[in-house]
């Protein structure tokens, strides 16, 4: 399945027997599917056409869609003028000259330009109706496609920072015996300098053997080797990351497991930099959280 971006656009315009429609659609990122209309008010019972076409198509983001209506001029032998609405013109410009003497007439020009002046040929409710659900199916088709297409685009960068964070992994996992002998044996030196030191300082070791020393030694090195082995957080960050390829793999609605994904894979990250025990940990954890936060903005965009 393919994997589909929040965001999105696409704007189409239809000829129809009655006028031009235009349809714009368009949407960002959101939590929730949110849906926004900016429609006239003549056109406004043509919503439930509209949200129904969305719904049908899409689960999360805040979208906008936009309709606009521009009827036929029809041609100088059918047109008409409304003799009702010239009335009501007349009457409304008397008002006004009643009370403002000096208040230039009404044009011709003005007069023809008025709302309802000019009659115009009736239109089907229903045949409009049919012709906003078939354009609206075309714009939807276009605004689905610009979705999968950015989607396409973020699945590849995703796979490649899949990619980057692997091969930190890959690197770093070999040393983490080393690093862990390593430790534990500039430890060990450590405090079996500071309980020379301490013996020489007198009797305070002389309640403890040699051998009572070193075993003490021994348990707290292997204590603090514990601490700083981050062979397990190596393991569970291969497996997070073994599972989110799978999920850019397999497609789909994504956003919300990959964002799941995003927060184990800094959990273990963020783990590995505070018991590191050495400079390369260290900038191991720093390079897979600025992998993982690039990441992180760009599969809130998913769907």
């Amino acid at each position: 399945m393919t994997i589909c971006s929040m965001t999105g656009y696409a704007v189409t315009t239809h000829e129809t027997s009655s006028g031009t429609l235009t349809i714009e659609v368009k949407s960002v990122n959101s939590r929730f599917l949110d849906l926004q209309f900016r429609i006239n008010d003549d056109l406004r019972a043509l919503e439930p056409v509209l949200r129904e076409a969305i719904m049908a198509r899409l689960t999360r983001g805040k979208v906008e869609c936009r309709l606009s209506f521009g009827r036929k001029v029809a041609n100088g032998a059918t047109q008409a003028l409304n003799q009702g609405a010239l009335d009501a013109v007349a009457k409304l410009q008397a008002e006004v000259r009643s009370r403002f003497a000096d208040a230039a007439p009404l044009s011709v020009n003005e007069l023809l330009r008025w709302p309802g002046v000019i009659e115009e040929a009736e239109m089907s409710q229903e045949t409009l109706q049919a012709d906003v659900a078939a354009a609206m199916q075309t714009t939807m088709n276009a605004f689905v496609e610009s979705r999968e297409r950015e989607g396409t685009a973020l699945q590849t960068m995703l796979l490649s920072r899949v990619d980057d964070m692997e091969a930190i992994v890959q690197k770093i996992t070999p040393l983490m015996p080393q690093v862990v002998a390593q430790f534990q044996q500039k430890a060990t030196e450590r405090m079996m300098e500071a309980l020379g030191l301490a013996a020489g300082n007198g009797n305070a070791q002389a309640s403890v053997t040699r051998e009572e020393a070193l075993d003490r030694i021994r348990q707290e090195v292997t204590l603090y080797g514990i601490r700083v082995d981050v062979a397990e957080e190596l393991t569970r960050l291969a497996a997070h990351l073994s599972e989110t390829r799978a999920i850019l793999k397999k497609g789909g609605q994504v956003g919300k497991r990959l964002d799941f994904m995003m927060q184990e894979l800094n959990r273990e990250a963020n783990t590995v930099g505070s018991k590191a025990a050495v400079k390369e940990l260290s900038d191991a954890s720093m390079a897979m959280k600025l992998l993982i936060e690039q990441m992180r903005e760009q599969v809130q965009n998913l769907e």
